[in-house]
């Protein structure tokens, strides 16, 4: 299992925590994901914008449809994050589309700066795995 940590000092909220966060590899076009949790020990509040080390952009997906049919995403403008919950940023749910950071190996770790409609800005690390090598994946967390 991979673990993510939290950059201790950067977090404008103790309510908020974030860890485990991963991207595979990006595509050749400089494409990726990025999975990780996010708990919320306080209120109700909204994961609004990310930006990343590596530079690019990110986007955030949510689930599209009913549910019943193969898995859709479509573009969000911020992801909720409910009082007292884990969010798990994952394939079939939210997660992050970060594009335009070709050429980042496998076992680099780059780092993520969420920031939170109340919870204020946290960072932290995000390692970028090769299932192809056998590093790690969602899959076999």
């Amino acid at each position: 299992m991979l673990a993510g940590v939290a950059i201790s000092g950067c977090s404008a909220s103790k309510a908020l925590s974030v860890g485990n966060a991963y991207l595979p590899v990006p595509d050749k076009a400089g494409v990726t994901v990025g999975y990780l949790e996010i708990r919320n020990n306080g209120g109700p509040d909204e994961l609004v914008a990310v930006a990343t080390s590596a530079g690019g952009s990110v986007q955030f997906l949510g689930p599209a449809g009913d549910g019943t049919a193969t898995m859709a995403t479509r573009g969000v403008g911020d992801i909720p994050i409910p009082a007292h919950t884990t969010v798990h940023l994952a394939p079939n749910s939210y997660h992050l589309r970060i594009t335009g950071v070709p050429g980042l190996p496998g076992g680099k770790a780059i780092t993520l700066r969420l920031t939170f409609a109340h919870g204020g800005t946290i960072s932290v690390i995000a390692l970028v795995t090769d299932p192809s090598s056998g590093g790690s994946s969602y899959f076999l967390n």
